[in-house]
């Protein structure tokens, strides 16, 4: 029996690495697509294909694929501020470019269109968000990520099977600096004796789930071929806070926990005290759960990255 075919987009980058890692695992031959030359090292020997290309003008996969799970994207709230219209148009773009080539390619290929937890009205009472929760247009970001929603929900009536995952924010191992675990691993290690360490607001919680777990979710949902809903939550169902993220990796690197002094500039307005996600849909109808608890993922990531 031949392997089924797998195509990751953004399969170069954080979560695409894993991706491609636990489908190889699974059995997949995976076809890669990024924006670099050539696949990074450590996932080169598990792919069967390796396409660079630019999705918003250039669909690079010419073959029938039995599913895809669209990672591209441009990834982060904080930079959407300053280019609005690009986030709009870049991710609305490649959703465009990769629907209308499987439309033209008349396979029944079973799509996975990544979106994010981002795009929900934070809950004044602080429990977990569930899809049927309000959406919210509060960044860039999250417009784009509703806009690409829509497009996949347009190109399901036209007879794609297409799914959409919301992620909540997601850690472990292999994550670049721009995001919380990494940036304040980076800080204790570069920080002098007696320094002070210049954060955001820290007291804030948000619901963390292992990469790994993500990857999984991922693959869930593009190996099930009746799966009752369009949009599934993957989310730990549990949150913590910068301050409990900051403790654990002190302890992790056998340093002290700094002094804080709170950066107003690193500041959001109206940022909610408590954000927790709710993937009992997914739990129900595809039989997912989490595996890896938030302290390993903050082990697994500092002992993956060294000493940066």
């Amino acid at each position: 029996m031949t392997a089924p075919t797998l195509a990751v987009t953004g399969a170069t980058g954080f979560v695409g690495r894993h991706v491609v890692r636990l489908a190889h695992e699974a059995g997949f031959q995976v076809w890669a697509i990024g924006r670099e030359p050539s696949p990074p090292v450590e996932i080169a020997p598990l792919l069967s294909r390796y396409s660079e290309a630019d999705l918003t003008s250039q669909w690079p996969v010419t073959e029938p694929v039995d599913a895809i799970i669209h990672l591209a994207g441009l990834a982060s709230v904080g930079p959407s501020f300053a280019s609005p219209q690009l986030y709009i148009e870049a991710n609305s773009r490649m959703v465009t470019t990769m629907c209308e080539a499987i439309l033209a390619s008349r396979h029944p290929t079973r799509t996975l269109l990544v979106s994010s937890g981002a795009v929900y009205a934070p809950r004044a009472d602080g429990e977990p968000i569930d899809e049927s929760s309000d959406t919210s247009a509060n960044s860039p970001y999250a417009v784009a990520k509703l806009l690409v929603e829509s497009q996949a929900a347009y190109y399901r009536h036209r007879g794609m099977d297409i799914s959409v995952a919301r992620p909540f924010n997601h850690i472990g191992p292999g994550q670049d600096l721009g995001f919380l675990v990494p940036d304040l691993t980076h800080a204790l290690r570069t920080l002098g004796e007696g320094e002070p360490l210049h954060v955001g607001n820290l007291d804030t919680a948000r619901d963390y789930t292992d990469v790994r777990d993500v990857a999984r979710a991922y693959l869930a949902i593009v190996s099930h071929a009746d799966r009752p809903s369009f949009v599934y939550n993957v989310a730990s169902g549990d949150s913590r806070t910068g301050r409990d993220i900051l403790a654990a990796i002190s302890e992790d690197l056998g340093l002290p926990t700094p002094p804080i002094v709170v950066d107003a500039a690193r500041l959001r307005p109206g940022d909610p005290e408590r954000i927790t996600g709710s993937a009992e849909r997914l739990r129900a109808e595809l039989g997912w759960a989490p595996e890896i608890g938030w302290r390993r993922s903050i082990t697994d990531f500092i002992t993956a990255s060294g000493s940066d």
